[in-house]
């Protein structure tokens, strides 16, 4: 069980720093606001290389791209489709390209500025290119923030499932700044806010406590308390990345919600949810079977339910049969040696992974979350 303080005083006045201690490398977090107008001393402190090839999406360029690159210099910015159904192997290869036309070594580093897609595709470029070359990550979105952009997790989807491609590639620096904030969509910011959540459920009561009873204040994106609401996610995912970079035992707790949120993804094609919407999705479908196992009260499940509920409607799933979503719960990379990987919560705060959970189980969460028989 991991257990974290909350956090004391205006965390959003100073920059706050946070280290992941990882076996393939150390990642450097900072945030605050205005670091990312740091940027440039902050990767020559991390002797990050000069050559820096920044890779982004049309509207996050439209949106920031004079910030980034009055602070970054250099080229044009490489620029990828927008959304999760871009994330494939296609944008990964038109990041290749530019690349190599403008002359990229093993000495140059990919600066990811975007969302979780562009995080996670750049990331996996720079994890592949030449065999691995610098990452470093600006995240602009608040998901990207909390989650994504932290603990070295690269990768692209397939048509038949989430991130079945990918690689483990620990970023230099991430440089988390609540400015980009104020532009997200309401939806967008509010699918940060359900992996918030997922921290609180899986190590952290007080984090989770704060998001329920401070809703509207994150909502209005009042800087102190998103800010100590991102520090405290940061710190949870780092210290669990730091123990178990690999996934092999401890990491799996981050998957919470996971199993089914990807499932729900891929058989809409990537199309219909925010990342954060199917994860919320799958965090009551675990939180369900927890309560069907006597592991987890009705109390505290309904308690999760609330605050999902309290942050926005998430989309329908009356519409989409079972079988479908089963055949992709089948293929989610958690499964190991035929046996599917399942992280339950047993009280808000706290978590374990199982791994005897059947398909009759599932159907019947299934069932409950209102999807057709």
């Amino acid at each position: 069980m991991l257990s974290y303080q909350p956090l004391s005083g205006n965390v959003a006045s100073e920059p706050v720093r946070v280290e992941v201690h990882a076996g393939s490398g150390a990642s450097t977090i900072w945030i605050g606001d205005g670091v990312v107008d740091r940027v440039g001393a902050l990767l020559d402190a991390q002797h990050v290389s000069r050559r820096r090839f920044v890779v982004s999406n049309p509207l996050v360029w439209r949106l920031h791209g004079e910030r980034i690159a009055r602070v970054l210099g250099g080229g044009d910015p490489i620029l990828i489709p927008d959304g999760e159904r871009f994330k494939t192997l296609q944008s990964v290869s038109r990041i290749y390209d530019a690349l190599v036309r403008a002359g990229a070594d093993r000495g140059s580093a990919i600066v990811a500025v975007g969302g979780g897609v562009v995080g996670d595709t750049a990331g996996f470029a720079a994890a592949t290119f030449l065999r691995g070359i610098t990452l470093v990550h600006i995240p602009t979105t608040l998901l990207a923030q909390v989650d994504s952009s932290i603990g070295g997790k690269v990768g692209v989807n397939l048509a038949l499932g989430k991130n079945l491609i990918g690689a483990f590639h620990q970023p230099a620096v991430v440089l988390v700044d609540p400015i980009f904030l104020p532009t997200l969509p309401r939806r967008e910011f509010r699918s940060g806010l359900y992996e918030v959540v997922k921290y609180g459920m899986i190590a952290s009561r007080d984090l989770f406590d704060r998001v329920s009873s401070n809703t509207k204040s994150m909502f209005a994106r009042d800087a102190s308390v998103l800010a100590q609401a991102i520090v405290e996610s940061c710190r949870i995912k780092a210290d669990v990345v730091s123990r178990d970079e690999r996934e092999g035992g401890l990491r799996r707790i981050l998957n919470f919600g996971h199993t089914v949120g990807h499932a729900l993804e891929a058989v809409t094609k990537y199309r219909r949810f925010r990342h954060g919407e199917a994860i919320a999705y799958g965090m009551l479908a675990a939180a369900d079977l927890a309560v069907a196992r006597g592991a987890l009260s009705e109390r505290e499940r309904q308690a999760l339910a609330r605050v999902i509920a309290q942050l926005g409607p998430l989309p329908p799933v009356v519409d989409l049969p079972i079988s479908e979503v089963m055949e992709a719960v089948r293929r989610d990379k958690k499964v190991v040696t035929g046996k599917l990987h399942f992280v339950i919560a047993i009280q808000i705060g706290a978590t374990m992974t199982i791994d005897d959970v059947t398909e009759e189980e599932i159907r019947d969460v299934l069932v409950r979350l209102g999807l057709v028989p």
